[in-house]
């Protein structure tokens, strides 16, 4: 059981990747992004990396669920164009992280 949940871990940041480098081939006709956030992109790496990262706070969905829900959102931003979703993926590290420290001291 725990290796067809890794395997499903690994298909599930494999999609995102792809998905996420082709929707960002067609949206964004520049190579390189200098300055700009993507609203859509920062939403995606906050939910992934916080159901990532947190995933024993949703007790109603089974962990597995949820990481791998969160897995494929945080791959999407990963795996965007060179050059760009690495802010937005350093913003959804930073609020998930924040989150994670708040759930360990309080609880």
């Amino acid at each position: 059981m725990n290796e067809t949940i890794y395997l499903l871990y690994i298909l599930s940041f494999v999609l995102g990747s792809l998905l996420g480098l082709v929707a960002s081939y067609r949206k964004y006709k520049a190579p390189y992004a200098i300055g700009k956030l993507d609203a859509l992109a920062v939403v995606l790496a906050i939910i992934g990396w916080t159901l990532t990262l947190n995933s024993v706070l949703i007790t109603f969905i089974p962990e597995y669920i949820t990481i791998t829900i969160g897995v494929f959102l945080l791959a999407m931003v990963l795996g965007m164009r060179p050059g760009y979703g690495r802010n937005e993926t350093f913003i959804g590290i930073i609020v998930a992280g924040i989150i994670w420290i708040m759930r360990t001291v309080i609880l």
